[in-house]
């Protein structure tokens, strides 16, 4: 379907949906990279693209072989020289609403550690708290730690929570496989019918859970139990390793048969 057509230039839908898509995707990267290093190589890169595109419609061959070859040396120069930017550009893109909608974020790998660092906890009797984040953002509560971006492994969550750690203190969030930030601040249950003898580690698990779709796991300082928190409410309290995995598969892969989601 054409919409319009001036001398050499024919202009349809697709033209029209295309320059869209490409603005929309240019925009995001550079909002995504915005008050880094990289961000000023972003817009040189883009401003080459832009001439090599012009020259290219009004048939410059010269200026077009020119801008083309400085084009490559910019894609190499700007992959080598601005690695960490590009892998929080990846980081930030693999960690979009979408992305975890179409690839579920707690994969089984990740789901064993958590498993294994609760129970480690429960074992050596210090108390843990781990948000999981699921579709919800929760970069206020992340914004209230120490950011770590580290991948989460039981060894790492154990260390963490050892007493004598400056960042035991709080709760960890993890996306995905990365554990974004410790020592997080999270909301105490406002509910005045909870069981009293509850301590801040559980009430603030509630508290979370009452607001966003996260899971909490809670792992008790003083018995040693483990919990889980989701939507408002324990799901189990003094679960064993196998129980803590079969509820968060159920959460997040949403397998199996028991806890239902849409309850």
């Amino acid at each position: 379907m054409e919409l319009f057509h001036i001398g050499f230039i024919t202009f349809n839908l697709v033209d029209l949906i295309d320059i869209i898509l490409v603005t929309v995707v240019f925009y995001r990267l550079y909002d995504i990279m915005r008050g880094t290093r990289g961000s000023q190589m972003f817009l040189g890169l883009l401003l080459i693209l832009v001439v090599s595109f012009v020259v290219g419609a009004i048939g410059m061959k010269g200026m077009t072989w020119l801008v083309q070859s400085v084009s490559q040396v910019w894609v190499i120069a700007f992959v080598i020289l601005f690695q960490p930017e590009l892998r929080r550009l990846l980081i930030q893109i693999g960690q979009a609403r979408i992305v975890r909608r179409l690839f579920r974020v707690a994969t089984t790998r990740v789901i064993d550690e958590i498993v294994k660092a609760a129970v480690e906890l429960s074992q050596k009797r210090y108390g843990g708290l781990f948000v999981l984040q699921r579709d919800m953002g929760l970069r206020a509560i992340i914004d209230t730690g120490v950011k770590l971006q580290a991948e989460a492994t039981s060894e790492l969550i154990v260390s963490i929570f050892y007493p004598r750690t400056p960042l035991h203190d709080g709760a960890i969030v993890i996306s995905g496989n990365l554990i974004e930030s410790a020592a997080c601040i999270l909301p105490l249950t406002e509910n005045p019918n909870i069981d009293a003898t509850l301590g801040t580690r559980h009430r603030a698990a509630l508290g979370l859970t009452e607001e966003t779709d996260a899971a909490v796991v809670v792992v008790s300082e003083e018995t040693g139990q483990i919990s889980l928190s989701h939507r408002g409410e324990f799901l189990a309290r003094g679960m064993t390793g196998d129980e803590l995995r079969e509820y968060l598969q159920q959460i997040f892969e949403r397998v199996g048969s028991g806890y239902n989601e849409e309850q």
